[in-house]
């Protein structure tokens, strides 16, 4: 069943991803110019921004940083309302209670979190004046449940898909489309860090073509690996006595 209008064509469409100077973010900018969209990339490292505008003609690069509200409403003020705006900023350090660092838990919260909410305040009116256009959040599957090590991270993650759920409901009926992505394992500056065995691990590549195919199939929520992901959406559903057992004896 579509719960958002079908993204399947995308010639002469404009598509401003932000994050995308590496991993998924990047990955996804090249598959949609790849599709013909019009791309426009930001990230905070403008270098890396011009690498991938030197590499992918008719793209154009937009470097801000996302905790930069004057950034942001200029960057909305030169693109307008675009057919699809990609959250995909990230930021990633293991953390555990033992290790607790208040510094570090809110720069989660800023990127992953906050940053998103600054984009609203930039985009959003553009949108509502449009009656159009869509918006995806890229979230994790580590905001679904509690786990080992992600202390910081997923919380913020659970804050993101939350957001996006609201979102849906006040502006689906606006014709605005909204999705939201959780990813699982994928190979990326960000996963680099971790100290364990990653599974059902793909490309970012991998990544981008699902979240084409989601968006194609007009999909509120688009999740993959398939094979590992509904494994995480299977475990939302157990008790928490069962949940805290299960995921303590899988991750000791």
């Amino acid at each position: 069943m579509s719960l958002n209008p079908q993204l399947r064509n995308w010639q002469g469409k404009t598509v401003w991803l932000v994050g995308a100077s590496t991993g998924i973010g990047r990955a996804t900018a090249t598959a949609l110019h790849t599709a013909g969209a019009r791309v426009i990339v930001s990230a905070r490292q403008a270098a890396l921004l011009n690498e991938f505008v030197a590499l992918h003609p008719g793209s154009h690069a937009l470097a801000l940083d996302v905790m930069d509200l004057p950034a942001l409403h200029a960057a909305v003020a030169q693109i307008g309302a675009p057919d699809l705006c990609v959250y995909c900023a990230g930021y990633y350090r293991p953390m555990s209670a033992t290790g607790f660092d208040l510094a570090e838990a809110r720069r989660h919260l800023d990127i992953n979190y906050v940053g998103a909410l600054n984009l609203l305040d930039a985009l959003l009116p553009q949108l509502l004046t449009a009656g159009g256009g869509h918006l995806s959040l890229v979230s994790s599957v580590a905001g679904y449940r509690g786990l080992p090590k992600a202390l910081a991270y997923g919380p913020s993650k659970a804050a993101l898909t939350h957001l996006a759920e609201a979102l849906y409901l006040d502006l689906q009926p606006r014709g605005i489309g909204v999705s939201v992505v959780h990813p699982g394992f994928v190979t990326t500056p960000m996963t680099a860090q971790n100290d364990f065995r990653m599974p059902a691990e793909i490309s970012p590549e991998q990544a981008a073509a699902a979240m084409l195919a989601g968006w194609a199939a007009g999909k509120f929520e688009v999740h993959f690996p398939k094979r590992f992901t509904r494994l995480m959406k299977l475990l939302r559903l157990l008790g928490d006595s069962a949940y805290f057992k299960l995921v303590s004896r899988m991750t000791r």
